[in-house]
């Protein structure tokens, strides 16, 4: 079983979804962009699609094979109150102790560095904390954005699948990156010796 956690960044909460959050899940996640660039958001995204998908979060965190959390966007003028921008997941292999990685952001918020804000957090917490060996993601060949944002969290790229699926009648390119949990403890290692290091000096 998983408790579903909230997160802070410096700009972001990463936090369950509810029900309260369905219009707003459609309205972003109903533009043909955001579907064109998943395999599994569907256009149109019609009532209750939202609504449908939010309950299931429950199910999955109780079977402990799936953390799906809300991208919220911190209001500078109100403490308390935050803006939905997106979704990320982690999809997990219990046997294998596997994670795999996914997100999307709404359009107005695309190019501003909040989708690798978020998925930097959600990897650490699902490598730290959920014990994960690994954990990997996939993204479209023609959508080269997201491979930067695996990258700049420091995923490592893998393998590359020509025509593995097809998505509205066109066979798609998908491309694999991946990193292990001994990865992410030896930043900490690095990160941690420099502060010894500068507390020396």
């Amino acid at each position: 079983m998983l408790t579903p956690p909230i997160l802070h960044t410096g700009r972001l909460i990463l936090r369950p979804f509810n029900l309260e959050d369905a219009s707003d899940v459609q309205r972003l996640a109903g533009e043909r962009d955001i579907a064109a660039n998943t395999a599994v958001i569907p256009h149109p995204y019609e009532d209750g699609i939202a609504e449908e998908w939010i309950r299931s979060h429950k199910i999955s965190c109780e079977n402990g094979t799936a953390l799906n959390l809300a991208i919220t966007l911190k209001d500078n003028h109100d403490s308390q109150e935050t803006i939905l921008i997106g979704a990320i997941s982690i999809s997990i292999d219990l046997k294998e102790k596997i994670g795999e990685l996914g997100f999307w952001i709404g359009k107005p918020y695309w190019n501003k560095g909040y989708c690798t804000e978020a998925a930097k957090e959600v990897l650490t917490y699902g490598l730290n904390n959920i014990k994960l060996k690994s954990i990997h993601a996939f993204h479209f060949g023609r959508n080269p954005a997201s491979g930067r944002v695996l990258q700049k969290i420091g995923m490592q790229h893998e393998d590359s699948f020509p025509n593995a699926i097809e998505k509205w009648g066109k066979k798609e390119d998908l491309i694999k990156y991946n990193i292990q949990s001994n990865v992410i403890n030896s930043w900490y290692n690095i990160i941690y010796d420099k502060f010894l290091w500068l507390q020396l000096l």
